[in-house]
């Protein structure tokens, strides 16, 4: 756009009333002009979309899902979920302070829930390979609550099922861990009997850190698994709690002060 025209040298005024990209004087149209003097394309005015926010990035979006809650929120969902936080909030601390190296979480029902998952996850693996198909009685183990910890958050957009989710995972990383402290000893018992010193090639972290070759630091990895377990589920719980605080300020009016 110009004040005054390159072509009849016409100074626009104040009152004139048509476009700003066309001469009131002569009628040259400016962009046109531009496009076939100097040979480029004149600046194209910003639409007005060009104002509106743009959509927020995926991490931006991960965090407003996970800080989300409704706007209005049932009494009797809420309280639900307070007594549903309290379980396991409970036996989270229960599985925290358990000595990995005495295998005591093998002995927990949430130890039979996952290794149902763990054995699927040998199966889930087959198509790829020897080394996979032992590695992912574990990573099933670990895949089933992420599954469920994305399904409460993108689906669902529930953060606190989510953070439920994400307690599972770290808890079922811990039940891991004694498993992996036992690569060297062998002396757990396994699935159908026996432990891996009666059945030799039948302890999967016997062969996962023997093929990569880290069979002798089988201790500290399972020390780092527990460790990391116990990490997010401390997360979760801040996270569960932090929604609960959220849901409770949203309670009809009333019902909070009761």
């Amino acid at each position: 756009m110009y004040r005054k025209c390159p072509k009849c040298g016409y100074e626009r005024r104040a009152s004139d009333t048509g476009d700003p990209g066309v001469c009131a004087g002569c009628g040259l149209v400016f962009a046109k002009w531009v496009q076939r003097i100097a040979g480029m394309p004149a600046r194209p005015q910003p639409p007005e979309e060009s104002h509106e926010e743009r959509a927020p990035g995926f991490a931006a979006r991960l965090w407003q899902l996970a800080l989300r809650v409704p706007e209005r929120t049932d009494p009797v969902q809420f309280w639900g979920r307070v007594a549903f936080y309290f379980v396991i909030l409970v036996w989270g601390w229960y599985f925290i302070l358990l000595d990995f190296r005495t295998n005591e979480i093998g002995e927990s029902f949430m130890h039979r829930v996952n290794l149902a998952f763990h054995e699927a996850g040998h199966v889930a693996f087959i198509p790829f390979g020897r080394f996979m198909t032992i590695l992912g009685g574990s990573l099933g183990q670990l895949i089933m609550p992420l599954i469920v910890m994305g399904v409460f958050l993108w689906k669902q957009h529930d953060g606190f099922g989510a953070a439920a989710g994400l307690w599972w995972t770290g808890q079922s990383l811990m039940d891991l861990a004694p498993y992996i402290d036992d690569a060297r000893s062998q002396v757990l018992p396994l699935v159908g009997g026996g432990t891996g010193a009666d059945r030799p090639g039948a302890h999967d972290w016997g062969n996962i850190l023997s093929d990569l070759g880290m069979l002798q630091h089988d201790h500290r990895i399972a020390w780092m698994a527990d460790a990391l377990g116990t990490l997010i589920v401390l997360v979760a719980f801040a996270w569960g709690g932090y929604q609960l605080y959220r849901q409770f300020k949203n309670l009809p009016q009333g019902e909070s002060r009761k």
